[in-house]
């Protein structure tokens, strides 16, 4: 898949149209549940992302990689592990597009903002680039931070499958947190190389940093949108009849996600 673009390309353009042509076919169907699915596909990724973190903490470690800054050329073996296991973290991009199509065939619309698909199709792509051009060195990072974060989100989305679990799953807005906290941090680690460079391409840096900014504007407006918005205002405690309640809510004021129990928007 790295001898030539047009493989990523195309899987790309097929991706965007499968949203667009699934929404339509799904507007008067019945929505899938897909649980059993679910549950298989957040932990496939999960212990893939697993495999990940912990290959390329040792990899990077192999080849006695600076965190500061790292370039290119000078780990041998080293350098060769950590672009092999980014591949895999490029593949597991492509992966990551069956998130949409379940919320497509699950009716959940609601769910693919601008946010969701840009973050997607840029990312898969994105790594296609960095595989032909920047395969080691100072890209390790951002790949390990990520795969540390998907392992406790799609961990989330498998436990969210189960009703029974759904007590449990507070800590929603905290993946939001932790993810901001990803992107800052990724910044942070590029723009040491270019105080300090060490030979990793300067024009590869600027842009990587500049991508991680887009995903901070976008995250931090959802993070907003969601989680701070103005309280309700307080309702009577006489509920309509066959209203089921829980946790001090009615059972229509919580809906599910892919997995992710959230509020839904007032």
């Amino acid at each position: 898949m790295l001898d030539s673009y047009l493989p990523t390309f195309v899987l790309t353009v097929i991706y965007l149209l499968s949203i667009w042509l699934g929404n339509k076919y799904m507007k008067n169907r019945p929505a899938f549940s897909l649980r059993g699915i679910l549950t298989l596909y957040n932990l496939g990724i999960t212990l893939l992302s697993a495999y990940m973190l912990v290959e390329l903490i040792l990899s990077s470690w192999e080849g006695g990689y600076n965190l500061q800054c790292q370039d290119l050329t000078s780990a041998g073996e080293g350098d060769i592990r950590v672009a092999k296991v980014l591949w895999w973290y490029y593949f597991s991009k492509l992966v990551e597009f069956l998130d949409t199509i379940f919320f497509v065939l699950r009716k959940k619309t609601s769910q693919i903002t601008f946010l969701h698909v840009y973050h997607h199709a840029s990312m898969f792509n994105i790594w296609w680039c960095v595989l032909n051009w920047i395969p080691c060195g100072q890209s390790f990072f951002g790949p390990t931070l990520n795969s540390f974060i998907h392992i406790l989100m799609y961990s989330y989305y498998g436990l969210s499958v189960f009703p029974s679990m759904h007590k449990y799953l507070w800590w929603k807005k905290y993946l939001t947190q932790a993810q901001l906290v990803q992107f800052l941090l990724t910044i942070t680690h590029t723009l040491s190389a270019v105080v300090k460079p060490c030979g990793f391409p300067f024009g590869c840096l600027i842009f990587q940093s500049s991508y991680m900014m887009t995903l901070v504007v976008l995250f931090l407006n959802f993070y907003v949108q969601t989680y701070r918005k103005k309280p309700m205002k307080k309702e009577t405690h006489t509920l309509p009849a066959g209203k089921e309640v829980r946790n001090g809510f009615s059972k229509a004021y919580f809906t599910t996600v892919n997995g992710v129990m959230s509020k839904k928007a007032q």
